[in-house]
């Protein structure tokens, strides 16, 4: 059986590289190219940077191949502790890949507009303005499987109580921010605070993962309840 612990520092690995996925394609390639509230800038950026544009596309891609391995492995490190959890977790990360890989469809539209004399820069605006939005909802999945390991965080002793604690907090920062997005537009310090929090949670569990690993070694299989009134089954939500 794969040990605990190569299976928390594989997640950890993959959990790293999707974030550096994600973070260079959304900040670095297209962040520098989309320009809000300027289409004409927009649509020249991507004209004059198609390569790049296209680029941040595959990264994104590559993003939600990895964020789906990230689940596998994490389904495999919770199944014999928190079955219920290592499900819910794995639904939530295929729900969220599906939702990265469907709204860069957007994008696409974007670059085939913005390269098409036949449309104008405010189509392509309009595209990116939706990409950004559809990326904002699509959080929505992507924080909630944090939902699920910080749970069995709580519930097992296969990691601090605490980090599962910083985890769920994670995950309801994260559903937080589209409903602030949109429902608190004039809202300027909660953003910050929201993103605050998530950066903190995954970064967190990223190092733990990479250098902790798990709190205890043991084949995966064997159950570690805590010593506590949640003696029996770990299993037990």
């Amino acid at each position: 059986m794969t040990r605990p612990l190569t299976l928390a520092r594989t997640a950890g690995a993959l959990y790293l590289l999707l974030a550096l996925l994600g973070s260079w394609a959304q900040l670095a390639a297209r962040g520098s190219l989309y320009v809000p509230g300027d289409a004409d800038a927009t649509a020249t950026g991507i004209v004059e940077h198609e390569t790049l544009f296209r680029l941040s596309l595959v990264a994104d891609i590559l993003m939600a191949v990895v964020f789906v391995l990230l689940g596998l492995t994490l389904f495999r490190l919770l199944d014999g502790v928190h079955r219920r959890a290592g499900t819910a977790l794995l639904v939530f990360v295929a729900v969220g890949a599906s939702s990265i890989l469907v709204n860069l469809t957007f994008q696409v539209g974007a670059l085939l507009t913005a390269t098409d004399p036949a449309f104008d820069a405010a189509t392509t605006l309009l595209l990116l303005d939706l990409h950004a939005y559809g990326y904002a909802l699509g959080g929505v999945f992507f924080g909630l499987w944090l939902l699920p390991m910080g749970w069995a965080a709580v519930r097992t002793t296969l990691f601090p109580t605490w980090l599962g604690v910083l985890l769920i907090a994670g995950s309801v920062a994260w559903v937080l921010d589209p409903v602030i997005l949109f429902g608190l537009p004039d809202a300027d310090l909660l953003p910050a605070v929201v993103a605050t929090v998530t950066t903190v949670a995954e970064l967190t569990l990223i190092v733990y993962l990479l250098v902790r690993g798990v709190r205890r070694e043991a084949p995966v299989g064997v159950t570690f309840p805590r010593a506590d009134h949640r003696q029996g089954s770990p299993q037990t939500p």
